[in-house]
This record gives C-alpha cells, structure tokens and sequence, in this order.
C-alpha cells in the first residue's frame, strides 16, 4: 500500500519547488523532499481519504519522505471521530520533526470538541519532544483566543520554558495573535515581563509586524522591548 502512495507523490513531484522549498526547511534532509506543493497533496489526501490504502498508510510509521509525513498529517485532519482522530494524532506526533508538517495539521473535528481537546493540549505542553510542544501551542491559539478565550490559557503557555528555537517562536507566535485578538488580557504578559527576554521581544517584533495590531499600540510594544 505504501509503494502505492509513495508512486503517486513522485507522479505530483516539482523539482523546481523542491529547490525553493527545501530552503524553508533547513532541518530536514534535502533527500527526503520530494518537492510536492501543499495544494496538490491536500487534494491528493481528500481523494484517498476513504480508501484501504490510506488506511494502511496511517499505520505505517515512520515514513521516508517529508511528503509522506504531510500526507499522513492531512489524513488525520480529516477523520470526523474526534476520539480517533486523537488516537492518530497521538500515535503521529511523536514522529514529526519539522515547523511545516507540525504547522500544518488542523483537525477538522477539534471546533467541535474544545472542552475535551483541552486536556489534550495539556499533555501534549507538558511532552518532551518538541514539535508535540509546538501543536499544543498552536492548537491554543487557533481554538481558545476567541469565544473559548480564558486568561488561564496565556498564563499557562507562559510556564513553557525551553531551549527549543521552534518551541520559543511558537510562543512568541502565540502571544503577537493574542495581543491582536486580547489585547487587556494580554498586554500585562509584556509590562511585567513574565516572558523570557527572547520571548518577550519576538512577541513584540511579530505583532508589531501584524495589521492587526494598531499604530497607537504598536508606538507602546516597542516601548516595552528589553534588553
């Protein structure tokens, strides 16, 4: 089944993306990229999704090739079940080893299912490996900075302190869009620097980069910059 996939991805592959994008991705080993553009495989997952042989590709693990790990990632967006779609996840995560597939991966049933998502993200901050971190940083800020807002979620990515590049801009990511979305709640995190120093000023390039942030608050976060 493997074989059956892997043929299709090298069927959709751009040599001249892969060039360009391979350069995005500097941990991940040029040999691994097939050079497929995002479009293309979420198209490619969407047709495969009922298929024998996407199922059998969601239990072979680890995989090759940087594509085959967004395939599987694109696959996983797309179950319904929320309960299985937590037991792939679970089982896939560990296996990620890059921003783009890490960033990548939305799943569908998670709007549906923010109170029991949350206790997933809490294991999920509280792992060791890095790009399981990142998702859980990211699953608060695509689901939890709006109608399901609370202050206890800024304050506990607040407690995250790491070592990690991709954990850290994660975080500084996460605040630039709360300041943009929380902006009473949020802007404290910066006044009392309750972030790393790092931290704090990445949140503060990133929003100052924002439109959503206005000319009158963005005057005030550099203010606050540290050194």
């Amino acid at each position: 089944m493997e074989n059956i996939i892997k043929k299709e991805l090298f069927g959709m592959q751009d040599l001249k993306y892969r060039d360009f994008h391979k350069k995005l991705i500097p941990g991940v080993d040029p040999d691994r990229i097939i050079g497929i553009r995002t479009p293309d495989l979420r198209k490619f997952a969407k047709k495969i999704k009922n298929e024998a042989c996407a199922q059998s590709f969601l239990t072979e693990l680890p995989h090759t090739f940087y594509e085959e790990n967004n395939l599987h990632g694109f696959l996983i967006e797309q179950i319904r079940d929320y309960d299985r779609c937590i037991d792939e996840l679970n089982r896939f995560l560990p296996y990620i080893d890059n921003w783009a597939t890490c960033d990548g991966i939305r799943p569908k049933c998670f709007g549906k299912n923010t109170d029991r998502l949350y206790m997933e993200i809490e294991k999920w901050l509280s792992d060791s490996h890095t790009y399981t971190v990142r998702f859980g940083i990211e699953m608060l800020m695509t689901f939890y900075l709006d109608e399901k807002y609370d202050r206890k979620y800024p304050e506990r990515v607040s407690r995250i302190i790491s070592s990690e590049y991709y954990v850290n801009m994660m975080i500084a990511w996460y605040f630039a869009t709360a300041l943009a979305k929380q902006w009473e709640s949020i802007i404290p995190f910066l006044e009392e620097n309750q972030l790393p120093v790092w931290v704090h000023n990445k949140t503060i390039q990133k929003a100052v980069e924002s439109y959503r942030i206005t000319e009158e608050q963005k005057l005030y976060l550099r203010s606050l910059k540290r050194k």
